[in-house]
C-alpha cells in the first residue's frame, strides 16, 4: 500500500511543504503540503517533480575514486583514505593556503550544508573560501554589514501587510523569491493587489511578475542603483522624508542628504532611460503610500554598482519609516537563530581584512570573489591552490569564464566534490562522494528561516530509509572533515558533532549576558535530544534561540503574542507537529539587531561613501548600444535542474531573446541563430524575437552549456545550450562584494546564416 510522509522542499528558495506519496522505498507522487503551516499547499513544477527528481537513474550511487587517470566506483573507506592521505600531505608540505573551499547553491538547501562547512574551513585553517554568494547575493550582506552591523541582518518585505512594493530585478513569479523566503509568492502579490495595495516592477523585461503589477517600469539594465538614489534625492528635496521611530537610531542622516545632492532626477533620467517625472512620480507614491517595502535581488545585485543598489534599497525604506515596521521591511526572527542580546555598539562590519594571492580581492565576509578561484589555481607561485574541496558547486557554468576555470581544475593536485552528479564541474575530481537522494535526508532551513516572510519552524525526518550502500549526507561531511585532519584514523563521525556542541556550549555558558553563564557545558549537552549528531545539534540551536527556554532556565519565551507557541520549543515538541509550529508574523526589533560600533544604523558607512563618486561620474558615461541580462525559468535553478525530463522544455529554453526593432537592426529572424561577443568570447545561439524585452537589451538564462565531455547528464546533454557566463572573462565585478557583473554588460550580436 502506498503510505505518504511530509518533506520540506530543497528545489528553492520558498521551502514549500511537499506531501510525498511513496511505495515501498521509491517516491511516486508530491504534491502541496495542505497542512504546512507556511506554505499551506501551494507547489511549483520543481517540487511536483521531486520523485523524479529523487530517482534520476544519472545520480552516482557510490563514491568515485581516480585511479590512473579515470573515474571508478569504490567503497566508502578508500574513498575516504585517498582524502586522508592527499590532503594533510598538501597542507603540510604547502601550507593551509594551498586549499580552496567552494561552496555552491545548494549548500542552503540541506542541513549537511549548512552544519559541516564551517567545520571544514575551520580544520583546514584556509583563507581561500569562494561561494556562490558572489555570483548572486554578496552585495545585499555587505550592504547591511556596513548599515548594521551584521552581514545577515537581511531585512525582508513584510509581503502579507504591506500597501506598497516595489520590486528591482526581481521575478519572483518565476525564481519563487530569493533573500525573501515566501512559499506562493504569486499569491502572496495578487493578495496585495486585492487588498488595495500597489505593485511597482523595475525591470528591463516584462517578466510574469511585471505583467502582474500596477505598473511597470524598464529602464537601461545596470542603472538601478542611480534610479535609487534619485528616488532617495527627490525623498530628501521634496520633504517627504520621515523616519519616524527610526531617527534615534540613526547616524549620519544630513552627510546622507549631502552625499545625494547631485543625484536628481534630471541628472539620473538619461542613464537610466526613464523620465524626470515618471522617477519624483514613483518617490512621491512610495512616500505617500500607508506602508511600503522596496525589495532588490538579483537584477540589481549582480551589476556593476550592485552594494550600492543594495544599501540604498535599505536608505530608501528607512527615509520613509518602514524599515522594521509591519508592512514595511523587518528583520526575521529565526527559531534555531541566536536568542536577540542586549542593545549596544558591538564589533562592527570590516571588509579587507585579507586579500586574495593574485589579484588582490578584499575578502567580503570572509569569502573571496568565485572569479579569482581560476587565477589562484594556475598561477604559479608561493600559496598557489593545489588542492580544491567543492561542496554542491559547479563553477565551470556558474562563473565567468568556465573555459579557464575548467582547466585550471584539470591542473590541480587533488580534487575532492561532493555532488551528486558527475557534472561539469565534478568530473575533475579525484574523489567524488555523492549525497543521498533527498527523500533519504533530513531537512531543517537553517539560512532560509533567517530570510522568512513570516517566523515558524519546521522540521522533517527522512522520507525513505536510507539505501544500502549509501552513507547518510550528514556523515558524509563530518568523515570530510575528520579526513582532511589528523582525527581521520582515530574519531569517528559523532565526535564532530560533539565538538561543535561543546564549543556553542562553552561560548553559551561562559557569556555574561546568556541565562546558562556558569553552568555546566557537560551536563547540558547530556541533555540533549536527538537519534543522532545532527539533530541534536538543531535541539540545542532550538532550545538557545529566541523562543527556547534555555533548558528550562527562562521561565517564558520570546514568542509573538498569539502566535501559539509556548516557552521551551526544542526538538522533541517539534517532531510532534510534522507540519510546523507557526510563531506568528514579523515583529520590530531594532535596535536589537544592530551590531555596529556606534550601536546606530550608519546611514553612510566610509566604504559606501568612497564608492558614490565612482556611481556620479556613471551619469556622464555613454551607454553601451546593446547589453545582456540573464533570466530565470520556474522549472530550472541554475545549473542542477536541467536533468529531470518533467522540468525540460516549453518555456525553458537556453534562447537569445531580442527586441523585434532590434532584430530588425540586425538582420535577426525569430529562430535564426546568432553569434553574440563579450569580453570573454563568442557563443552562437538561436533567436527568440519579442516584445516583452526592452530595445537596447538581450536576455540568455544562465546554468545552460551541458556539452562537456566526461559528465553523466544523460538528460540535460540531449539539450545543452549555451554558457551565457562564458561571455565574461571575470575582470568585471562589483568592487565593494566582489560579485561577478552578470548583467547589463556590453555585448556585440550578429546574425548566423
Amino acid at each position: 500500500m502506498p503510505r505518504t510522509a511530509p518533506r520540506i522542499c530543497p528545489l528553492c528558495e520558498a521551502t514549500c511543504g511537499l506531501t510525498l506519496t511513496i511505495e515501498g522505498t521509491t517516491v511516486t507522487g508530491a504534491r502541496g503540503d495542505r497542512d504546512d503551516v507556511f506554505s499551506r499547499g501551494f507547489v511549483c513544477p520543481k517540487g511536483a517533480a521531486f520523485g523524479a527528481l529523487d530517482s534520476d537513474p544519472d545520480r552516482l550511487r557510490a563514491p568515485l575514486v581516480r585511479r590512473d587517470g579515470r573515474l571508478r566506483e569504490a567503497g566508502w573507506e578508500e574513498a575516504y583514505d585517498t582524502i586522508a592521505a592527499a590532503v594533510p600531505a598538501l597542507v603540510q608540505e604547502h601550507g593551509a593556503q594551498s586549499v580552496a573551499v567552494v561552496l555552491g547553491n545548494p549548500n542552503v538547501h540541506t542541513m549537511a550544508g549548512a552544519l559541516y562547512p564551517p567545520l571544514l574551513v575551520q580544520a583546514l585553517g584556509t583563507r581561500n573560501l569562494f561561494t556562490a554568494s558572489t555570483l548572486d547575493q554578496m552585495p545585499k550582506h555587505v550592504s547591511s554589514g556596513l548599515l548594521f552591523g551584521d552581514p545577515f541582518a537581511i531585512p525582508v518585505p513584510d509581503l502579507d501587510r504591506t500597501d506598497f512594493l516595489l520590486l528591482l530585478g526581481a521575478n519572483p513569479l518565476e525564481s519563487n523569491g530569493s533573500l525573501c523566503t515566501a512559499p506562493d509568492f504569486p499569491g502572496r502579490l495578487k493578495a496585495l493587489r486585492a487588498r488595495g495595495g500597489t505593485l511597482v516592477v523595475v525591470d528591463p523585461r516584462r517578466t510574469r511578475t511585471a505583467r502582474l503589477a500596477d505598473r511597470h517600469l524598464a529602464p537601461r539594465p545596470g542603472s538601478d542603483a542611480l534610479l535609487l538614489a534619485a528616488l532617495a534625492h527627490t525623498l530628501v528635496a521634496e520633504r517627504l522624508t520621515d523616519p519616524g521611530a527610526l531617527t534615534e537610531h540613526l547616524e549620519g542622516l544630513g552627510e546622507l542628504t549631502e552625499a545625494l545632492a547631485r543625484f536628481t532626477p534630471e541628472a539620473v533620467a538619461p542613464a537610466c532611460d526613464l523620465t524626470a517625472a515618471e522617477i519624483r512620480s514613483l518617490a512621491r507614491e512610495l512616500a505617500a503610500a500607508p506602508t511600503a517595502a522596496v525589495y532588490g535581488r538579483i537584477g540589481s545585485c549582480t551589476v556593476e554598482y550592485g552594494t550600492l543598489a543594495s544599501w540604498l534599497v535599505d536608505v530608501l525604506n528607512i527615509l520613509t519609516g518602514n524599515l522594521d515596521r509591519p508592512g514595511g521591511a523587518l528583520f526575521p526572527l529565526p527559531a534555531a537563530g541566536p536568542r536577540p542580546r542586549p542593545a549596544g555598539p558591538g564589533k562592527g562590519f570590516a571588509l579587507g581584512r585579507w586579500h586574495s594571492r593574485v589579484g588582490g580581492h578584499p575578502e567580503a565576509k570572509s569569502e573571496l570573489p568565485m572569479v579569482s578561484l581560476a587565477e589562484e589555481i594556475d598561477t604559479p607561485g608561493e600559496g598557489r591552490v593545489r588542492a580544491l574541496i567543492a561542496i554542491a558547486a559547479n563553477p565551470v557554468l556558474s562563473a565567468p569564464d568556465g573555459r579557464r576555470l575548467d582547466a585550471a581544475l584539470a591542473g590541480l593536485d587533488f580534487m575532492v566534490s561532493v555532488d551528486p552528479y558527475l557534472n561539469e564541474t565534478s568530473r575533475h575530481a579525484h574523489v567524488v562522494l555523492p549525497p543521498p537522494p533527498p527523500s533519504q535526508s533530513a531537512h531543517h532551513d537553517f539560512a532560509l528561516n533567517g530570510l522568512a516572510v513570516r517566523n515558524q519552524v519546521r522540521y522533517t525526518r527522512a522520507a525513505v530509509p536510507l539505501e544500502e550502500g549509501r552513507m547518510d549526507e550528514c556523515e558524509i561531511h563530518a568523515r570530510l572533515v575528520l579526513a582532511v585532519s589528523a582525527a581521520h584514523a582515530t574519531a569517528e563521525p559523532p565526535a564532530v558533532d560533539d565538538k561543535a556542541i561543546r564549543a556553542t556550549l562553552a561560548k553559551e555558558t561562559a557569556d555574561r549576558n546568556s541565562p546558562l553563564h556558569g553552568a555546566d557545558p557537560v551536563r547540558l549537552a547530556s541533555l540533549l535530544f536527538g537519534e543522532n549528531g545532527p539533530e541534536r545539534r538543531l535541539d540545542l540551536m532550538l532550545r538557545l534561540g529566541p523562543y527556547g527556554d534555555h533548558f528550562g532556565v527562562l521561565g517564558q519565551a520570546e514568542a509573538p503574542a498569539g502566535g501559539g507557541v509556548e516557552a521551551g520549543l526544542g526538538l522533541e515538541r517539534l517532531l510532534a507537529h510534522p507540519h510546523g509550529i507557526d510563531l506568528g508574523p514579523l515583529r520590530p526589533r531594532l535596535p536589537g539587531v544592530l551590531r555596529t560600533r556606534s550601536g546606530r544604523i550608519e546611514l553612510l558607512p566610509e566604504p559606501i561613501a568612497a564608492e558614490l563618486p565612482r556611481l556620479r561620474a556613471a551619469l556622464a558615461e555613454r551607454p553601451a548600444a546593446l547589453v545582456l541580462v540573464g533570466r530565470r525559468h520556474l522549472r530550472s535553478n541554475n545549473s542542477w535542474l536541467h536533468n529531470v525530463p518533467a522540468l525540460v522544455g516549453g518555456s525553458n529554453r537556453c534562447t537569445l531573446q531580442v527586441h523585434p526593432e532590434d532584430a530588425a537592426r540586425l538582420g535577426l529572424a525569430d529562430g535564426g541563430r546568432a553569434r553574440i561577443t563579450a569580453d570573454g568570447g563568442s557563443l552562437d545561439v538561436p533567436v527568440e524575437v519579442t516584445d516583452t524585452i526592452r530595445t537596447g537589451v538581450v536576455s540568455l538564462p544562465h546554468g545552460w552549456g551541458h556539452d562537456r565531455a566526461g559528465t553523466r547528464l544523460s538528460v540535460a546533454a540531449t539539450d545543452p545550450g549555451a554558457n551565457v557566463n562564458q561571455l565574461l572573462d571575470g575582470t568585471r565585478l562589483d568592487p565593494l562584494s566582489g560579485t561577478a557583473v552578470l548583467n547589463g554588460f556590453p555585448v556585440e550580436l550578429a546574425p548566423l546564416s
